[in-house]
């Protein structure tokens, strides 16, 4: 299934566009932390360092850390899940906090399942690559050393390596009580997508043949011509010693025919009047299985209304909030800090207790953009007024720190101010 979903996104514009969708509402530009604990001075000195980090955390040495939240979630839905693990460095690597964070796909925890395994501690079991005790709690990750590939073999013990729990982190959707592994949002349409796609490549080259030939001339050969072929007495032009075309068969071609001869063509129908709607039908469809908005799946907005988009992109965008706070935020974002702060912790940045402290984040997913700005804000402005809610909760929504807002504010008071008083 993870093979077959894979091979849709990169053959399949519509898995392609989906998984595209997915990471572009639920990531964005990245789901930043804003500390919500200790004095000012504090909160100052974790963000600072925080920021600095974020740039050097890919053990991989390519992304940021927000770039990886992207990636995460781009191979969560490709294959259903995806493994986080923590790298804790040498003080003389020359991090700001000795800690990097490697992105494995779902291939390097193999689906092994074993009572007993070189290693495995007495009393626990190996259920799809998951070590458990014998409470059922999660204790250490089967890893491969090196990337399996697509290769299908049985998984070797010399092969793996055994990491414990406390640094990986396994970020899936689990749809039933005890599911150990993910599965992809798109595997109940990866059938359909194939069969829509066949049909459609064999609409578009039923369309091509229908338009390849032209013109055919059939002309008597006249006497003496050097074309002519004594034994049939007919014209030899436009065709090789074994009788095949010298020239293949394209658009605006004129083929001269010996005398005689007659070309029929099958007349297959054509595309049909009903292909568009019939095509759309499938779409919905495909997009319903993974969760997506017809119209962002396939930027179809034709004769769609604003008051219905507002609420086809209302429902997406609560789907959306879910997966980032009971999916995203919880299994990848917050382990990160945890383990971040006490890293820096052991590294001499933070005090046991500052930790702590650092460890209480809120967590800002990068705001959703207006659907209809005047009649959005002019909202949100009637609810601060009345009191329904608090101007940084409209702050927040938006993806923006309210501390970093007010201060922006208060800098261009003060500069509207210097401006005036030299005016005056």
């Amino acid at each position: 299934m993870r093979n077959r979903q894979r091979d849709a996104e990169r053959n399949d514009w519509q898995a392609a566009s989906g998984v595209r969708v997915w990471g572009t509402n639920l990531i964005g530009t990245g789901i930043t932390a804003r500390m919500r604990a200790g004095d000012e001075a504090l909160r100052a000195r974790a963000k600072a360092l925080w920021d600095v980090w974020t740039e050097k955390c890919d053990a991989d040495g390519v992304l940021n850390l927000y770039g990886q939240q992207l990636l995460a979630t781009r191979s969560g839905e490709a294959a259903g899940e995806v493994f986080v693990r923590f790298r804790p460095r040498r003080p003389e690597d020359g991090l700001a906090v000795p800690l990097q964070i490697q992105l494995l796909e779902a291939d390097m925890v193999p689906l092994l399942d074993a009572q007993s395994w070189p290693g495995l501690p007495q009393g626990h079991r190996i259920c799809q690559g998951i070590e458990l005790n014998r409470i059922n709690q999660r204790v250490a990750y089967w890893m491969y050393r090196q990337h399996p590939g697509e290769r299908a073999t049985l998984a070797q013990s010399h092969e793996l390596t055994r990491v414990p729990a406390r640094f990986v982190r396994h970020i899936y959707e689990p749809t039933r009580p005890g599911q150990l592994r993910g599965v992809s949002e798109f595997a109940p349409i990866l059938a359909k997508l194939r069969g829509i796609g066949n049909f459609d490549d064999a609409v578009l080259h039923r369309q091509e043949l229908a338009n390849l030939f032209t013109l055919f001339h059939v002309r008597p050969a006249p006497a003496g011509d050097p074309n002519m072929n004594p034994m049939t007495g007919m014209a030899v032009t436009g065709y090789a010693d074994n009788g095949a075309p010298l020239a293949t068969m394209e658009p605006g071609t004129t083929q001269e025919l010996y005398p005689g001869e007659d070309v029929k063509f099958s007349d297959p129908p054509g595309a049909g009047a009903n292909y568009a709607e019939f095509m759309r039908q499938q779409h919905l469809g495909i997009s319903a299985g993974p969760g997506l908005p017809y119209e962002l799946l396939t930027g179809d907005i034709k004769d769609v209304s604003d008051r219905t988009l507002r609420v086809v992109i209302n429902e997406f965008r609560r789907r959306c909030e879910q997966r980032q706070w009971l999916t995203i935020i919880p299994m990848m974002c917050q382990p990160i800090r945890d383990f971040w702060a006490e890293t820096a912790a052991l590294a001499g940045h933070f005090t046991a207790a500052e930790a702590a402290l650092v460890k209480q984040v809120t967590w800002q997913p990068q705001g959703w953009a207006y659907i209809h700005p005047t009649q959005d804000a002019q909202g949100k402005k009637i609810e601060v007024e009345a009191g329904f809610r608090s101007r940084e909760s409209v702050i927040t929504e938006r993806g923006d720190d309210p501390d970093e807002v007010d201060a922006q504010i208060a800098r261009d008071t003060f500069r509207a101010a210097n401006k005036a008083n030299k005016a005056a």
